[in-house]
């Protein structure tokens, strides 16, 4: 089984995912999802994924819970700054964050995460440094930012993968 179906979960994810995206569970669409599902979990192995063995769901569900809502309160943020008339008031910018993880999955989940929240966007990772570099579309702190991405979503995800 392992060697048809190396990384069964993402196999499934992956099929989920398609039927969500195509609006579609018709046995065509759901044959060709699972087409695709098996050719990229045939396509992981041949690269040497490493297996991902979250250790804490119900932290994984409330990382999930929290992402969520930030991400519907960025989308109201930055709808307020798209339609208000002033840009005197915005400031976008850069912002350094110093990392404490160098798991792939934790780098590729919080790159996700921030990229895909609304006014954020995850530019660079300096694997020497340890650290990536975040765009802001309205950052007033520095700081706050740096907490916000350590503290709020690098160490769950750490938790979360041990």
């Amino acid at each position: 089984m392992s060697r048809w179906l190396p990384y069964p979960l993402l196999a499934l994810g992956l099929l989920l995912v398609w039927v969500l995206l195509t609006g579609s569970a018709s046995p065509g669409s759901l044959l060709l999802g699972a087409a695709l599902a098996l050719a990229a979990a045939r396509f992981g192995a041949a690269l040497g994924l490493t297996p991902l063995r979250p250790r804490r769901p119900l932290a994984a569900l409330a990382l999930a819970g929290i992402v969520l809502v930030e991400i519907l309160r960025s989308n109201l943020a930055v709808a307020r700054i798209v339609l208000s008339r002033g840009d005197a008031q915005r400031h976008s910018g850069f912002v350094r964050i110093p990392l404490t993880t160098r798991d792939p999955y934790a780098l590729t989940m919080l790159a996700c995460i921030v990229t895909a929240t609304p006014g954020t966007l995850w530019v660079e990772y300096d694997s020497a440094d340890n650290a990536m570099l975040l765009h802001v579309l309205d950052l007033k702190d520095e700081g706050e930012w740096m907490r916000i991405v350590r503290d709020r979503y690098e160490r769950r995800l750490m938790e979360i993968l041990g």
